[in-house]
């Protein structure tokens, strides 16, 4: 497949579900280049949905689920299509559509492990006009890995340090780190909860998506009596690979561990943002002692306070954002998906079994053909 000159999209909503990051991309010599980026919104009520089905507050029947999977199918389709309008950007200039779909349900461990993302790939292939690739947790999955991180293998491409050890610290709804050795290993792993309890914490008690720079936090007190009961969480003591999400990690898991205490709202939102900051520090010392600095990538590098506390806890290390070397650290994510999208056309492995810890390597996703009318 020649494709020197073909574009390709990715799409992503992650466990926040705070929107669409939408991502415009060309590859120079297979390294891939951000065209244009956007992030569409989630209509409210179906944001709402979405997390309450991720968080397992909501059980849904066939009907219900079938017409979830359409209706962020059709979200997704309007994120592509914006995306198009907005660059100038023709259809038939876009070689694939690589969308990760919206995860509902991430069960990598037990007797039968699954990953569950959805959005009805064929509907966005038709809005579009586009071939589109989704579906691409599974077949790590079912290879005996997590099915995540499948970022780490971009992030080797575009900001590995040759000689020295780097830690890549992407903040979504989950924070996960990429390890690139200086002796060219990469691993990865998710380390615990980020934005995703600190989003949810803020909408319960604000009645705001998130807390905008970590001023909520920044009201509070953390309290050591709850961020050691978050802390004693299994999860934090298993060795990678591991993986995790809002099904582990959220408002119910927390209002376990806040049964038997009376503590203001900013006082937990300021223990959670303490959560993320000391997992994230315990879980680099502990795996990339030897890193000379951090980059930040993920919606978490616009919270203030939570890089701050981050800096203090990474010292000697360097912490810095991934747009000092030129990656938009806003949209790392969508480009890797456009990226996993590439991969699968050409018949070339996406994943990193050193990360996820799958038998061995493989292509990932489904493609979904558009319809193409003859000329």
């Amino acid at each position: 497949m020649n494709d020197a000159s073909a574009l390709y999209i990715g799409l992503i909503s992650g466990t926040s579900a705070d929107g669409i990051d939408a991502a415009l991309v060309r590859f120079e010599q297979n390294i891939p280049q951000l065209v244009h980026a956007l992030t569409h919104p989630w209509p409210d009520a179906l944001r709402t949905q979405i997390l309450r089905v991720a968080q397992d507050e909501t059980k849904l029947d066939l009907d219900a689920y079938g017409r979830l999977d359409v209706a962020i199918g059709e979200t997704f389709a309007d994120a592509a299509c914006e995306l198009l309008e907005q660059s100038g950007t023709p259809a038939r200039a876009v070689r694939a559509i690589g969308s990760h779909g919206q995860t509902i349900r991430h069960r990598p461990t037990g007797e039968h492990p699954f990953t569950l993302q959805i959005g009805d790939a064929s509907v966005i292939a038709e809005r579009s006009g586009i071939d589109v690739v989704a579906d691409f947790r599974r077949a790590d999955v079912a290879a005996g890995g997590q099915g995540a991180p499948l970022l780490p293998a971009v992030h080797a491409m575009l900001l590995a340090l040759q000689g020295r050890t780097r830690v890549v610290l992407n903040l979504g709804g989950i924070a996960n780190i990429t390890v690139l050795s200086a002796d060219g290993r990469v691993s990865g792993f998710d380390t615990g909860p980020a934005n995703g309890l600190l989003d949810a914490w803020c909408l319960r008690h604000r009645g705001e998506a998130f807390d905008r720079d970590g001023a909520f936090a920044r009201s509070g007190h953390v309290d050591a009596a709850l961020l050691s009961k978050l802390l004693d969480d299994p999860y934090f003591r298993l060795p990678p690979p591991k993986s995790t999400g809002r099904e582990h990690f959220h408002l119910g898991w927390l209002d376990a561990q806040l049964s038997s205490m009376t503590l203001s709202p900013a006082d937990v939102q300021a223990t959670l943002l303490e959560l993320t900051a000391r997992s994230v520090a315990e879980a680099i010392a502990q795996h990339a002692n030897d890193a000379v600095d951090v980059l930040l990538c993920g919606g978490g590098v616009h919270n203030g306070t939570l890089v701050q506390r981050l800096d203090e806890l990474l010292q000697p290390r360097e912490l810095r954002s991934t747009a000092d070397y030129g990656v938009d650290p806003d949209y790392l994510e969508a480009t890797a998906f456009a990226w996993l999208a590439r991969q699968r056309l050409l018949g070339l492995p996406g994943n990193l079994p050193a990360v996820t810890g799958a038998r061995g390597l493989r292509v990932l996703g489904a493609i979904h053909a558009a319809h193409h009318a003859s000329n």
